[in-house]
């Protein structure tokens, strides 16, 4: 594919080689939309090798796109999920047009061009509007940036062949057509969006903002207004402060640093401070500025992390333990840390008796040899894996909302180390030096010891990788202890859950269940009571005005964006308050890596403006019943069932039936539910 795919001028071979493959593209194109739906399956491998082969043509983009509507008509997506395009996540294109499948690439591929129709008109979709599709394309370029500006790895060359660079020559042709300045405008709103989270993992976003930063330097590139807004992000992990405002490397900072006097000291302590509780993003610089300022004053070192009075008073009460924590833990390559060991300090666990003892005990606590193989292999071996683990230690305690499960399906155990790290922090520091040091942990299951090492396998086939340090240590052995409860409960009649959550996550789970499935059918029971015990339960009107005291798990059935059932996922409900418009609200934690998700009939989880702390996502109390199928509650403290509004049962029911529950409903559900 060494030819551009749009041209100024095509050679007249390549015109006539145009030519000759849109004829056959449009036959098979004609010979699709009369099959019958139950045959169109036996026209598109015609029709596929057809769009190749023009694609692999100068002009072919072009063409394509003008025949987007057609191809979309003759019935290309039939029986596929690109058939309903006002449901597309943009999120997930980037993973079709990097498949080894060569037929799924360029399904997306044509998806892409349909969008790209739509925007400029030449396509009146009735469900997608122009700027809905333009909105789309913007945010698919966005969330795969690196396709804009990377050649394709060798993997990726390996895998997918002359696919992978069709791929790359399909985003530029739609960043010309869609203009690189609503794709960087779009990439750094979600970027924002992502760290008003603040997640532990923050990798992938440290990429986005180093290609920003790559693209924004090519004088080839112009960005018009759109490169305004990227400052704050690029400054925050290359140029926070003065000193290293071009970026200088951290040798010659350090350098820098030496030549400051107090004054200096105290303006770049504040500066990288300010940017770092602004992000959530924390410089290598700053890792570096810390490790500095060990021999300078604490009151510097307070400076640099931004410390409240109760950090500053932590600090200082524990002097030598934070010195080595940052001695130990914190280091250009662990940056991150910082936030976390400021976030820590902030809270006050150490006053906790046995949390600095546990803490000095990670600090000089053997790894096995298994244990820094995994780190090594994930991290890298600079720092040491002990480093790499106690630098994660900083970061879980100091953002137990932060936690995610990565592409994993381990939500049990992600949803078990933030639980445990926001409510006992201690415990995890055990759990921790259980499987880094021994290589087992044992829990126990109604007074009965589970070994981590002897159970058989847990929920995830592979061994994840893509997780922070703790979790990377931890979540094995948690999964398996999760599916061995979970087998030991097979025979007992109802949700395993009931008996696996109080066991496996702690005592503060409230041994009251309820559930709205019925296991064995997957139809939906007593609704009614579910709700009414649950608003009893949970909102301030109907129990009493009582606040949750621990966080409690709750299970919920995840939909997408169109309504449509998903799965179901294990979350924490962490509080009941009234958000700043007077609504009330439940706020959870959802170990998924990204909270703000659209779940369809306008139930839209948001995470911030809405009165979320740092981690949390919420919606409206009824929004968030209709998309719960378990929780655990006190049974001792009955609030008031009877006084909670008909009407209100009746608006989370029709939620129910519109959504996750519309081929759930028995025959006794069918006759006491409401229309919707």
């Amino acid at each position: 594919m060494g030819s551009p795919v749009n041209p100024t001028e095509n050679d007249p071979s390549d015109d006539a080689a145009l030519t000759k493959r849109l004829a056959a593209l449009d036959d098979a194109t004609h010979a699709m939309a009369e099959a019958r739906d139950f045959g169109k399956h036996l026209r598109l491998r015609r029709l596929l090798d057809s769009v190749r082969r023009v694609l692999q043509q100068p002009g072919g983009f072009a063409a394509v796109q003008a025949r987007a509507a057609d191809l979309d008509e003759a019935g290309l997506f039939h029986g596929t999920d690109w058939a309903t395009p006002e449901v597309l996540v943009p999120a997930l294109c980037g993973a079709g047009l990097q498949s080894e499948n060569a037929d799924t690439v360029l399904i997306e591929a044509v998806s892409e061009f349909r969008m790209l129709a739509i925007a400029s008109g030449d396509y009146a979709h009735p469900k997608v509007s122009a700027e809905d599709a333009r909105q789309f394309l913007s945010q698919v370029l966005a969330t795969n940036l690196a396709l804009l500006f990377s050649p394709p790895s060798e993997a990726e060359r390996v895998k997918q062949g002359r696919m992978a660079q069709l791929t790359r020559e399909l985003f530029r042709y739609l960043g010309e057509n869609v203009g690189f300045e609503s794709v960087l405008d779009r990439l750094v709103e979600e970027i924002w969006r992502i760290l008003r989270q603040r997640p532990i993992q923050v990798e992938q976003v440290q990429q986005l903002i180093t290609q920003i930063a790559i693209f924004r330097s090519d004088p080839d590139v112009d960005l018009g207004s759109a490169g305004q807004g990227v400052d704050r992000l690029i400054s925050s992990l290359y140029g926070t402060t003065e000193a290293c405002r071009e970026d200088p490397g951290v040798d010659v900072y350090r350098s820098r640093l030496e030549a400051m006097d107090a004054s200096a000291l105290q303006f770049e302590a504040a500066g990288f401070a300010r940017a770092m509780h602004d992000t959530g993003l924390v410089s290598p610089y700053h890792a570096e500025l810390l490790r500095f300022l060990l021999d300078q004053s604490d009151y510097l070192l307070a400076e640099a992390m931004g410390l409240s009075s109760t950090g500053r008073d932590c600090m200082l009460r524990f002097h030598d333990l934070v010195h080595r924590l940052i001695e130990e833990a914190v280091h250009p390559q662990t940056a991150q840390s910082v936030y976390g060991l400021a976030l820590l300090l902030d809270r006050g666990i150490l006053y906790q008796p046995p949390v600095a003892p546990a803490l000095w005990r990670q600090i000089a606590l053997p790894l096995s040899p298994y244990a820094q193989e995994r780190l090594t292999l994930a991290y890298g071996s600079t720092p040491s894996p002990s480093a790499r683990l106690l630098s994660g230690v900083l970061s879980i305690l100091g953002l137990p909302l932060g936690v995610g499960q990565g592409d994993n399906p381990t939500c049990q155990s992600a949803r078990a180390l933030s639980m445990w790290a926001y409510n006992d922090p201690d415990y995890l520091l055990q759990v921790l030096v259980w499987a880094a040091r021994d290589d087992e942990i044992i829990m126990h299951f109604e007074g009965q010891p589970i070994s981590s090492r002897e159970s058989v396998g847990g929920v995830a086939t592979t061994l994840p990788t893509d997780l922070d340090p703790v979790s990377l240590i931890v979540v094995p052995h948690l999964d398996r202890i999760y599916a061995e409860m979970g087998r030991r409960c097979v025979d007992r009649p109802g949700d395993p859950h009931r008996w696996v959550n109080p066991e496996f996550h702690g005592w503060w789970s409230a041994r009251g269940f309820r559930i709205n499935v019925d296991v064995q059918t997957g139809k939906l029971v007593d609704l009614d009571e579910f709700l009414r015990h649950f608003y009893a339960a949970y909102h301030p009107r109907y129990n009493g005005d009582q606040p949750l005291i621990h966080p409690q798990p709750a299970g919920i059935a995840v939909t997408d964006s169109a309504a449509r059932y998903v799965g179901w996922h294990a979350i924490t409900i962490l509080r009941v308050g009234r958000d700043p418009q007077d609504v009330t609200r439940v706020y959870f934690y959802n170990p998924n890596n990204d909270s703000g998700q659209d779940w369809g009939d306008g139930v839209v989880v948001s995470t911030a403006g809405n009165g979320e702390r740092f981690g949390e996502g919420s919606l409206p109390f009824e929004q968030f019943a209709s998309r719960l199928y378990i929780y655990h509650f006190d049974p001792l403290e009955r609030g008031d069932l009877e006084r909670v509004p008909a009407e209100e049962i009746d608006r989370i029911i029709g939620y129910i039936r519109r959504s996750w529950g519309a081929d759930r409903w028995s025959a006794g559900e069918l006759q006491a539910s409401p229309e919707p």
